[in-house]
């Protein structure tokens, strides 16, 4: 995968890539599309200088866990990419 990115991130505002999700259970039973949960984790792809006193503490390359529902979903180039908040992830991992 390479990182030939075209956006930037701004403030403290980080793109990230969804992890995949899982195709089956761990009995070997393959999960439907219509049944598949939202990923929670993901790799920061890029991540913007923060605000003004508060610099942004996640750098590319870091797996993190964020909200089933947090961030906006966009597609840029072949990828859909997630963008949201520093504050919308929950932990480093």
């Amino acid at each position: 995968m390479a990182n030939n990115l075209t956006a930037t991130p701004l403030h403290d505002r980080v793109i990230i890539r969804p992890s995949q999700t899982e195709e089956k259970t761990s009995g070997g039973i393959i999960i439907p599309d219509t049944a598949k949960e939202k990923p929670q984790r993901g790799v920061i792809v890029a991540a913007g200088p923060g605000k003004k006193d508060e610099p942004v503490t996640v750098k590319a390359g870091d797996t993190v866990l964020y909200g089933k529902y947090a961030g906006t979903e966009v597609r840029i180039g072949n990828e859909d990419l997630l963008i949201m908040r520093e504050s919308d992830i929950l932990a480093i991992i």
